[in-house]
């Protein structure tokens, strides 16, 4: 055998460190190369508006006053202011309590009290009784500033003495309107209609019984 055909055998060759093969043509088009992700631009920002406050009804809020405004306080029933009455002229008003009936004229002078032609510490001997004549004058600020001249019937003292504050408070109304509030606020322009309650048969008064006796 002759060394043409039998050739020398060459040496293995060197094994390959292990890198990655490069891509060929098409597997290079078809995926292609990773590039680095483009920053995303960031958002804007977005204005947000508060939400509307919401207001209550008018009934429902407590409306306050402001501190430097004063708020005033309730203020209390005074008598009325002293008026000058006139010169001239009557003012008659009639009054009636039970079964009395006053009829009462004012005239323009020192404060004379006069009832039936008599003086009132004469003709009634009550204090309660005497006091309750001037009262209207009192409330009103006007004592010695008008006579007072009345005619009473009927009725004993304490309904007579009813009768003629009653007929006093209306003259003195007719005579100024301003002394109306005064008046109707002290109870003195409303009518007492409590009379006595009749007497029932079968019985002893008006409520009273006559005593039951089983013996």
């Amino acid at each position: 055998m002759t060394d043409a055909e039998n050739p020398p055998t060459e040496p293995n060759p060197p094994a390959e460190a292990d890198t990655p093969a490069e891509p060929t043509g098409e597997s290079a088009a078809a995926t292609p190369a990773p590039t680095p992700a483009a920053a995303a631009p960031a958002p804007a920002p977005v204005e947000t508006t508060p939400p509307a406050e919401t207001v209550a009804p008018a009934d429902d809020v407590a409306v306050t006053a402001p501190a430097h405004v004063g708020v005033p306080a309730q203020a209390e029933v005074q008598p009325a202011a002293v008026v000058t009455p006139p010169a001239k002229g009557a003012y008659w008003g009639t009054g009636r309590r039970k079964s009395a009936v006053a009829r009462v004229r004012l005239l323009a002078g020192d404060g004379t009290i006069k009832i039936n032609k008599r003086a009132v510490d004469d003709y009634f001997t009550e204090p309660q009784e005497r006091a309750a004549v001037a009262e209207p004058l009192k409330v009103t600020n006007t004592v010695g500033h008008w006579n007072v001249f009345v005619n009473v019937h009927g009725g004993g003292h304490t309904g007579q003495a009813g009768a003629i504050l009653l007929g006093v408070a209306r003259a003195l109304v007719k005579a100024d309107g301003r002394h109306e509030a005064a008046l109707r606020e002290a109870g003195y322009l409303t009518r007492d209609s409590r009379r006595v309650e009749r007497k029932k048969y079968g019985q002893r008064k008006a409520r009273r019984r006559f005593q039951f006796s089983k013996r």
